[in-house]
């Protein structure tokens, strides 16, 4: 689902002389994709393509992101900064952002996902072993097992990682802890879900807390 939840009609073209940086974010990891520009039709053609469509400075002409190459950059989300002369672009990438193959214009070692960020990439890994059962998978070995097999897995790694955090050092929790969230992403799916759901019951919450 799109979210244009902002006023478009506060957006300050003067200070660019019709154009207006945007600036392009994974809409799940945090990435910064890349930086653009947009006019105003760019802006209306993004908003009733959902495909992320810039003005290139250098052709002088509309260009929709992936138009060649056919990875496209599936709109999510659209923000105005605070002075209105910046756009914050959320979007879904359909293959490598840059050119030269890597997920971010900035590179793979400066553009890489944020720590947490992480977790939105294997919870898609996830989704993606769900549909697609690789032959040789742990993952499709675990979906092919059923709910009860996943649900048995959490359990285990539960009391496992109890036990590390009371009886062993660091890299055993850690470890162990890593294995508990990974089976649980894998049951989530099973039935559905995903980490995004997990942290919107969290987010609420907080909310009806503070």
């Amino acid at each position: 689902m799109t979210d244009f939840n902002t006023d478009f009609a506060r957006l300050d073209w003067s200070k660019g002389d019709g154009l207006l940086p945007a600036v392009v974010q994974h809409w799940l990891t945090g990435e910064v994709l890349m930086l653009g520009y947009m006019n105003a039709e760019a802006l209306a053609k993004t908003r009733d393509s959902g495909q992320v469509t810039f003005f290139s400075r250098s052709k002088q002409r509309l260009w929709t992101k992936g138009e060649s190459s056919g990875h496209v950059l599936a709109l999510k989300s659209l923000r105005v900064d605070c002075d209105a002369d910046t756009l914050l672009v959320q979007a879904e990438p359909q293959g490598p952002t840059c050119h030269l193959g890597t997920s971010s214009c900035f590179g793979e070692q400066v553009g890489v996902a944020p720590p947490l960020g992480f977790l939105a990439v294997l919870d898609r890994l996830v989704e993606r072993r769900h549909a697609e059962r690789p032959e040789g998978s742990y993952t499709t070995r675990l979906f092919e097992g059923g709910v009860r097999r996943m649900a048995q897995k959490v359990g285990e790694e539960g009391v496992e990682t109890a036990l590390a955090a009371v009886a062993q050092d660091d890299e055993a929790l850690l470890g162990e802890a890593a294995d508990l969230v990974f089976h649980l992403m894998v049951v989530l799916r099973a039935r559905g879900l995903g980490m995004r759901e997990v942290c919107r019951v969290l987010e609420a919450r907080h909310s009806q807390r503070h």
